[in-house]
């Protein structure tokens, strides 16, 4: 692959991380302005048709108890989460797409410690969607690395 294409799939993995850090803010904000009686109201609702027709039905019954348990410390600790991870991915995704040299090692390491805590999630939740952000996450950072190489070698030597 030429280096062109490359750059375009660093660029547009960045975009797609940036895109993802905005709905993580707006994600935060959001819980962080909602109840919890809000929340299981929510589930409720959206549950309701479900269980009438399969009172066994696995993701229905499994959201309206974790909505149940909801309390708000884990309201709280959720929506810190989103907003200061996303916010962290904002600044890192603005600095690479700037160019900022700073930003290439600094988006390597929070990237790595994200990698490091969706596995830890990953084997008390075993979900399979924390294995496709992981892989996404991995694919971003050889990117990154690669576009870190290019810019460093681009430098006026001293």
């Amino acid at each position: 692959m030429n280096e062109r294409r490359i750059h375009q799939l660093f660029e547009i993995s960045v975009l797609l991380k940036g895109a993802h850090a905005l709905i993580e803010c707006i994600g935060g904000i959001v819980l962080a302005m909602v109840s919890t009686a809000s929340v299981a109201h929510l589930v409720n609702a959206l549950t309701q048709e479900e269980l009438i027709g399969d009172p066994k039905d696995f993701i229905a019954t499994h959201l309206l108890a974790w909505s149940h348990d909801f309390s708000l410390a884990t309201k709280n600790f959720y929506a810190y989460y989103l907003l200061s991870h996303g916010l962290v991915k904002v600044l890192l995704v603005i600095g690479l797409l700037r160019g900022k040299l700073w930003a290439y090692p600094a988006s390597l390491a929070a990237l790595g410690l994200f990698i490091a805590y969706q596995l830890y999630r990953f084997i008390d939740t075993h979900s399979v969607g924390l294995l496709v952000l992981t892989a996404f996450d991995l694919v971003v950072m050889g990117l990154i690395w690669h576009e870190y190489r290019l810019v460093r070698q681009h430098l006026p030597t001293r």
